[in-house]
């Protein structure tokens, strides 16, 4: 269980929720594993959960405290709110900024900043800890373009010129990924970003991760009540959770890059889980990607501390500690939204 911005996080597997007077009483069996009184909530958001009493579902209604249900692997499925809940308020706002190309353009620049200062740590890191087996001046040549990159973003207010910028710093960054595989190379090798279809083992993982981290962020962005279709960066089509695309940009390279990896590095994952179709397309296998899906869920299970709220919080949440984060920039809580930025 983990209190964060006055969401309580339900974690615990098998947890049964149900009211006893003011308070939300979390149960595991015969064991009580918390109480926590209603007033101090906003939300409650609870992972593969046993039951909720229909007494505690009420109670929140009446308080206008969101009860949200997810499975074990973070799916939304589905959020309980009263009539007088504020979603529709927040969602008008979210439109309203949506539709002003400026005012999108001051999240989105956050968001980009955000990506491109973790992509610059990721390589940072590596080449801290594995300065012997890659190539630390290209590298360092990478990171220091992307200082100032970072400074014509934090001037920019057109949402072309960001989208611009966004894009010569990805390929600035994935210029130099290869280096940080260490294990397999014939087998995992990275010589650019390609997708529908990817075309080796590499782009086979981050296109499946990052559908993964896609799922996370989607789910987060329901679970506090904005609607993940509605984007700053990414626009409206039809189909497409563009705001979850949005809150995933600064999540990319520190969760999913960083994980793919490390299932390389540390032989998680060989290249028997992958087969290469007629049309070049490569593929995982059922047993691979079971594999990964076993070994993200263990990740997000990892402790971290937030580095603008300075508490520790599993990966997983990330999210979620994100979306609260935007929501309440939306709703004037906050003066500019905080991206993440971790090192």
């Amino acid at each position: 269980m983990k209190k964060l911005l006055n969401t309580l996080f339900v974690t615990t597997p098998d947890s049964y929720l149900h009211l006893d007077g003011e308070n939300i009483v979390i149960k595991n069996e015969d064991s009580i594993l918390g109480r926590f009184p209603l007033h101090n909530l906003e939300g409650v958001c609870t992972f593969g959960y046993t039951g909720a009493s229909p007494a505690l579902m009420g109670a929140c209604a009446e308080r206008n405290i969101a009860l949200t249900f997810m499975t074990r692997t973070g799916r939304f499925l589905a959020r309980v709110v009263g009539e007088s809940k504020g979603n529709v308020i927040l969602r008008k706002e979210q439109y309203r900024i949506s539709d002003n190309e400026l005012r999108s353009s001051l999240i989105s620049r956050n968001m980009i900043l955000g990506k491109m200062f973790n992509s610059k740590w990721v390589l940072e890191r590596a080449t801290r800890d594995h300065a012997l087996r890659m190539d630390v001046e290209r590298i360092k040549r990478v990171t220091a373009s992307l200082t100032e990159t970072m400074k014509l973003v934090q001037k920019a207010e057109d949402l072309e010129q960001l989208r611009g910028l966004e894009g010569s710093a990805a390929v600035q960054y994935f210029s130099v990924l290869d280096e940080l595989i260490l294990q397999q190379k014939e087998e995992f090798f990275f010589r650019g970003r390609n997708k529908r279809p990817p075309l080796d083992n590499v782009n086979a993982l981050l296109s499946f991760v990052y559908t993964l981290l896609s799922h996370d962020t989607q789910a987060a962005l329901e679970a506090v009540g904005l609607d993940p279709y509605v984007g700053f960066l990414h626009r409206d089509r039809p189909g497409r959770a563009s705001l979850a695309l949005d809150l995933m940009e600064e999540l990319r390279s520190v969760i999913a890059d960083r994980f793919v990896i490390s299932l390389i590095n540390k032989r998680l994952i060989t290249g028997k889980g992958f087969y290469q179709k007629e049309n070049g397309a490569v593929i995982m296998e059922d047993s691979a990607r079971k594999q990964v899906l076993q070994a993200w869920q263990e990740r997000k299970q990892e402790k971290i501390t937030h580095p603008y709220l300075n508490e520790s919080i599993s990966w997983g949440l990330v999210p979620y500690s994100q979306a609260i984060l935007l929501a309440r920039y939306i709703r004037g809580d906050l003066d500019e939204y905080p991206p993440f930025l971790w090192k």
